[in-house]
């Protein structure tokens, strides 16, 4: 009877995950697609400062009506300010490359972070990554060379600046894994975006009236007030979505979903800007995805030798 009343409940954490993930994959785009609006009239840093800004202000009411601790572990104060640092920089690197390339490409870029992160792990952290999972990671670098070519040529090194994006996020990812075990997630959101503003205020503060079309603040006019305030709440949104996904559901069931995001980052492209990758850039957007899914593939074959090989060393 409890084994049957189980699996029912079972069942739908897991698709409240995967719809979870999904929402991330609808969501995470508009914040691209915001952000890129705002840089119309906005400076970059303005606008990076006002996604972690508004996602400190969203944060704080869930913290106070969850009765969430904001205490840091100890000695993890570094890993914290670390954390988000490496979020900072690869979300500035990002808005300055789609401030003038198109959605879909400079997102393909930044999908060589999961590859990079692998391949961290085989070659620095001693983690144990088979040779196909390595392949699947070179192959997928191969398909970013594809989509970053094209658009060197149009944009010029600006084509580049997704890779420094790429980096960060995976050195974040790495960040996140071991703080994840110690930090409830609405806490950590908080005080990423906390710190992340703090950051960033004193650089706009001391760019004021430098000129520099990167960093000195100007007074938003109009929508742009929207545009700013969208950056945030839909990084919000969809990083609190893929948070929860991954507590509902197992992340071999709804990692290989988060690739829809570069489809729906295409039509919104697309759809708001005009702008769609070439023929070279959509064959390497299709290695990367192909490359991505395989590797989720043999983690899984992995995952499941290892559980295997523990059962049969307790028998």
């Amino acid at each position: 009877m409890s084994t049957v009343a189980a699996t029912p409940q079972s069942t739908d954490r897991i698709l409240v995950g995967v719809a979870l993930m999904l929402g991330f994959c609808l969501t995470a785009p508009l914040l691209d697609v915001a952000a890129k609006l705002a840089s119309a009239s906005v400076p970059v840093g303005q606008i990076t400062a006002a996604r972690f800004i508004v996602q400190c202000a969203l944060m704080a009411p869930f913290v106070w009506a969850m009765g969430v601790s904001l205490r840091v572990p100890q000695g993890q104060i570094l890993t914290l300010i670390a954390r988000a640092l490496l979020l900072l920089f690869a979300t500035f690197c990002f808005i300055a490359a789609i401030r003038v390339m198109p959605l879909a490409d400079a997102l393909a870029i930044v999908f060589v972070a999961p590859f990079i992160v692998l391949l961290v792990g085989k070659f620095y952290l001693d983690e144990e990554v088979g040779p196909r999972r390595v392949g699947a990671a070179l192959v997928g670098f191969v398909g970013v060379l594809f989509v970053i070519q094209p658009s060197f040529v149009a944009f010029g090194a600006i084509a580049i600046i997704p890779l420094g994006t790429a980096v960060a996020f995976a050195a974040y990812i790495l960040v996140t894994r071991s703080l994840s075990r110690r930090m409830h997630p609405v806490a950590l959101q908080f005080h990423t975006g906390l710190i992340a503003s703090l950051f960033c205020l004193p650089v706009l503060l001391l760019a004021k009236g430098s000129g520099s079309a990167l960093f000195d603040p100007v007074w938003p006019e109009d929508i742009a007030w929207l545009w700013l305030f969208g950056a945030g709440f839909f990084a919000t949104v969809s990083h609190m979505m893929m948070t929860y996904a991954l507590s509902f559901a197992p992340s071999a069931t709804v990692a290989p979903l988060q690739y829809f995001e570069l489809p729906v980052a295409t039509i919104f492209g697309y759809l708001v800007f005009n702008d769609f990758p070439n023929m070279l850039s959509l064959l390497g957007i299709g290695i990367i995805i192909s490359a991505g899914l395989y590797m989720i593939h043999r983690e899984r074959i992995a995952a499941r030798q290892l559980i295997t090989a523990r059962a049969a060393t307790l028998v």
